[in-house]
């Protein structure tokens, strides 16, 4: 009769080896597994590799006997299969807003979810840009001090950093610290967003939290969003991110746009399956939608030429005629003085 602890431990060491070095394409043997455990210093035979594996699965892992390309074991369905592991990993590599080092890290600690075979073959794949990654090693302190913060309804003060010119040559960043509510953080357009407000001000604000130094959570409540926004039923970001173009506040109004008929799938994937379009003869489609107005939707919107055309509001017009004029004046103006 062997020790209970050690075989309490030994049948946790076959669940590790199972998940770092079985696939469906890497099949171990009983045998194989007795040498692996005998490696961690834990005997073992036939019959303890079959009641061990016989435990797993019947608490619920997914440990599976084949008999081809040979007789032997691995784990088959895993918390994350590895098209999710592959998702995650690219958003991870994608996202702006986290560091280059913590990049790997977090990568390293979702790749533990598939076999090192497979992890190998994924990094193969995994190109991080340290270019474009933030240099701040705060984000994820930033994201735990500002979720906490956002759960006991208390507010933040951080210090915001954004760049400026100090000659002609050369940039510097410029402090200032800020007092907010609070409210909810948004990935938009590859960078992490906290929506909040300042005391003295009726609208929201948005700021990058790669940007925040030193996030400290103060001991005062903190506003209700609901006297800043109208959501009484909890904060809707995806609803609040889909309004505000370029994470630029404003005044939520209703936007009506004509545009062409290949514009279909990119204003639904906009404004969701829901949108009502309404065909306007063979070659164009219009439609209404919630917005904040603001120079965010102007840009957005401008990016599609004329293939857009702003039927309403009329302050939505003036501002998208407006840019264009800015436009034109500045390409016929001399290189000297384009700014």
């Amino acid at each position: 009769m062997g020790n209970p602890s050690r075989n309490k431990l030994r049948i946790l060491h076959l669940l590790d080896i199972l998940k770092k070095r079985t696939d469906e394409e890497h099949i171990l043997s009983s045998g194989e597994l007795i040498s692996l455990l005998a490696e961690r210093g834990f005997s073992a035979d036939r019959k303890s590799i079959y009641d061990d594996i016989a435990c797993l699965t019947e608490f619920g892992y997914d440990v599976i006997l084949t008999h081809s390309p040979k007789k032997g074991y691995f784990l088959g369905q895993r918390e994350f299969e590895l098209a999710e592991v592959r998702l995650l990993s690219d958003a991870v590599q994608a996202a702006n807003f986290i560091s280059e080092s913590k990049s790997k890290a977090l990568i390293e600690k979702i790749e533990k979810s598939i076999s090192s075979y497979q992890a190998v073959n994924l990094r193969d794949q995994v190109y991080i840009d340290s270019k474009t990654k933030t240099k701040n090693e705060e984000i994820y302190y930033n994201i735990d001090k500002i979720h906490e913060a956002i759960k006991s309804s208390k507010k933040v003060r951080f210090i915001y950093r954004k760049r400026k010119m100090a000659d002609k040559y050369t940039t510097v960043y410029e402090e200032k610290e800020h007092i907010v509510n609070p409210y909810a953080m948004i990935w938009s357009n590859d960078h992490y967003y906290l929506i909040g407000n300042k005391e003295k001000y009726n609208n929201l604000m948005h700021t990058r939290i790669d940007r925040m130094k030193k996030v400290e959570i103060l001991d005062e409540a903190a506003t209700k969003y609901t006297q800043k926004i109208d959501y009484k039923n909890g904060f809707n970001a995806a609803d609040y991110s889909k309004k505000h173009f370029n994470m630029f506040s404003g005044d939520i109004e209703q936007i009506e746009l004509i545009c062409d008929k290949d514009l279909i799938d990119a204003m639904i994937d906009k404004f969701g399956d829901a949108t009502a379009i309404k065909a306007e003869g063979e070659n164009a489609f219009s439609f209404r939608a919630q917005a904040a107005v603001n120079d965010g939707l102007v840009s957005w919107i401008m990016q599609y030429s004329d293939k857009i055309f702003v039927k309403s509001p009329v302050e939505l017009k003036n501002m998208i005629e407006k840019k264009c004029r800015d436009i034109l004046a500045s390409y016929s103006k001399g290189e000297s003085e384009n700014i």
